[in-house]
């Protein structure tokens, strides 16, 4: 005779089974997606130095072109996460990898400055396509360790960017910049791969008929000060990215190779601190890790910008690493504050945030480059996670 209780749990095994796998499936094709789509998020640090060459421009000229970028694949996030909030199409994930690396690749095709602008801007539009949408789906239909699923999604994206520079710098140094073109194949096949296999998008039973600001102002206060530490860590981050291997070939006199080198170090190591920091906010809470980010990464980041050689290159991949501890963990706290609006909150935590700082210091960190030097410049980036983490002494407990 079977049991009563097999006979209740029996149906329900395979369908969960089952749900477990579409998960995985997902939080895999997105991961890969991420991947990829970072790599051309990296691309353009590495071709700064071959670019500022070939249309002459100066720093300040540089850091614009490099705003113009955030602007388009960051801060433009929000817009994206809304029309994917509403109208659920897979097309914003999965063309993106396509559109990005056509036009981030096809760089070295431009002829002048106005035309690089203009591609760096549609290269950066298939950017921000990707991400609210991948980050609201990447850990649909995983109850346990979300924090670890999704520092798993966002340090696949880490690590594009870290790859990305090292990838474009090994194909422009052979090659020269007319055949980093070649660079646009891995995203077209991503986009083929996504096209067949990513699951449908979440929906909800009433679709979203404009933009929903009730749960976001419920939690304005809380939202405001994780807005403010993205923003943070990002003036620190995105700047760096796009301009180490400007400043270390300019002030250091390193080579094209090695200043690309020590961006992918950088970013590398804030891979696996985004995997570290979503581990241990599940283990200790969001709120203490942001405060030993902020306060951890200082150091190491000030031993960077006053020391040289291989201690200078240690500082600057145990800052990396430290620094990116909070970009799941934030991401997270904001999608729990708000779950009805994931991808807007994703698009505000992981674009807006990210490209507003780009927007706004980029080109600021080239015009003090330009009157003083990249080295004040260096050394003032370093000092802001200072603030951050006086300002995450008010974030609730």
């Amino acid at each position: 005779m079977i049991p009563k209780t097999a006979l209740l749990d029996s149906p329900a095994k395979p369908q969960f089974a089952q749900a477990a796998r579409i998960a995985t499936l997902s939080l895999t094709l997105f991961c890969i997606g991420h991947f990829f789509i970072d790599v051309y998020s990296g691309a353009l640090g590495a071709l700064q130095p071959l670019l500022v060459d070939r249309f002459r421009m100066n720093f300040t000229e540089a850091g614009i072109l490099a705003g113009v970028l955030s602007f388009s694949s960051s801060v433009l996030q929000p817009a994206y996460g809304y029309l994917s909030d509403r109208f659920h199409s897979r097309l914003f994930t999965a063309l993106a990898p396509a559109v990005a690396g056509l036009f981030i690749s096809s760089l070295g095709w431009a002829s002048n400055y106005a035309g690089l602008m203009v591609m760096v801007f549609l290269g950066g539009a298939g950017i921000a396509s990707f991400h609210p949408q991948a980050a609201a789906n990447a850990t649909r239909g995983i109850t346990r360790h979300r924090g670890r699923a999704m520092a798993i999604f966002i340090s696949s994206g880490t690590l594009g960017v870290a790859l990305g520079p090292t990838f474009f710098s090994a194909v422009s140094g052979h090659w020269g910049l007319h055949r980093t073109i070649w660079m646009a194949v891995p995203g077209a096949a991503v986009s083929l791969v996504l096209l067949g296999l990513q699951p449908p998008t979440a929906t909800s039973e009433q679709p979203h008929r404009r933009l929903d600001l009730a749960p976001l102002r419920a939690v304005w206060k809380p939202m405001t000060i994780l807005f403010l530490l993205v923003f943070i860590r990002s003036v620190v981050q995105t700047t760096f990215t796009q301009l180490l291997p400007l400043y270390l070939h300019t002030e250091r006199g390193y080579s094209l190779g090695k200043s690309s080198l020590n961006l992918t170090l950088f970013l590398a190591g804030g891979a696996l601190g985004g995997i570290i920091g979503g581990n241990l906010a599940d283990r200790f809470g969001g709120r203490r890790v942001i405060l030993i980010s902020m306060l951890g990464s200082m150091p190491f980041l000030l031993l960077f910008v006053f020391t040289t050689g291989l201690l200078s290159t240690a500082g600057l991949v145990a800052g990396g690493l430290i620094l990116l501890f909070t970009i799941p963990v934030n991401v997270i706290m904001g999608q729990e504050l708000a779950p009805g609006q994931t991808g807007t909150v994703s698009a505000l935590m992981m674009g807006f945030a990210w490209g507003t700082a780009g927007l706004l210091f980029i080109p600021l960190t080239g015009w003090i480059s330009d009157v003083f030097s990249m080295q004040i410049a260096f050394i003032g980036l370093v000092l802001f996670p200072l603030v951050g983490f006086f300002l995450a002494l008010k974030l609730p407990k």
